[in-house]
């Protein structure tokens, strides 16, 4: 299952937008979302020429004292950063609130409510396109600077997240990025079994399968050590294969780094068994 589709999955759960916001979005008005009101829209506008565009998730949600907020997040897993995003942002929160305009749920008097639009990115490089739309445009005269758009996103580069910040959240997206960091199975599984405890009940099926899925397709299979990853129908059939493959998969990934040892070697003209050799009488004397 590519990135971006098992994205969709995870954040078509309220409970993990909310995760998303409370957590990882440091300002002030989240404190004012009543997050019990959260619901998911249409993510598919027309445009007058008939072309059709598809916003990756939107989602609204009330204010504590009335109205709505919309949130649009947008899924970015291309290996590097998209240069003109700021401007794919302006375009999706213009034909965001047009199609409320166009479907009535916007009148006149009202004014337009206001949209946040947020990119996930987890590419290896680190995020430096402009997040602001006004930063795309070439130099201008000062007077023309009145007239260009002014327009932000907000960005979540998975990558640049410190491990202090993840430590401080016990929240489902925090759990999601420590699955994208996680080395070695053990980490995998000691994160499976506390999505296990967490993800019980009849109400949390979709999300329960969205994770298992994507730990079989992606996760586990990211880590090179074995070809035989098996079909999982649920979290507990990745957990019981973990404990089963443990000592195999403890023992590939010794083979594996000798393996990448010798070629370091090899590259630097030393011979690996005698540094093997050395280190064991070195074990042997402490």
């Amino acid at each position: 299952m590519p990135h971006d589709s098992a994205y969709k999955q995870f954040f078509s759960n309220p409970e993990m937008v909310e995760s998303l916001l409370r957590d990882f979005v440091s300002v002030d008005f989240i404190a004012d979302l009543d997050f019990s009101t959260l619901e998911r829209c249409s993510g598919s506008y027309v445009t007058d020429d008939l072309r059709e565009r598809h916003d990756d998730i939107v989602w609204r949600v009330g204010w504590k004292k009335g109205s709505w907020c919309y949130v649009a997040l947008l899924l970015e897993f291309q290996s590097t950063p998209d240069h003109w995003m700021a401007l794919r942002t302006l375009s999706y929160t213009t034909l965001l609130l047009l199609d409320l305009v166009k479907t009535g749920n916007v009148r006149e008097n009202e004014g337009l409510p206001p949209v946040f639009p947020i990119v996930i990115y987890n590419g290896g490089k680190a995020w430096k396109a402009p997040q602001e739309v006004a930063a795309l445009f070439a130099p201008m005269p000062e007077s023309l600077k009145y007239y260009r758009p002014q327009h932000r996103h907000f960005l979540l580069d998975e990558s640049r997240v410190s491990g202090e910040e993840l430590d401080k959240s016990n929240g489902l997206v925090a759990q999601l990025l420590r699955l994208e960091r996680a080395q070695e199975p053990e980490q995998v599984r000691q994160i499976v079994r506390e999505l296990i405890a967490r993800l019980h009940g009849p109400g949390y099926l979709p999300l329960r399968r969205a994770f298992t899925v994507w730990l079989g397709r992606v996760v586990l299979k990211r880590s090179g050590i074995t070809e035989e990853i098996p079909e999982f129908q649920d979290l507990r059939e990745v957990d019981a294969m973990l404990e089963e493959r443990a000592a195999q998969w403890k023992n590939e990934y010794i083979t594996l780094g000798r393996k990448k040892l010798k070629e370091k070697l090899k590259d630097l003209g030393v011979e690996y068994n005698f540094c093997w050799k050395r280190a064991l009488e070195l074990c042997q004397h402490r």
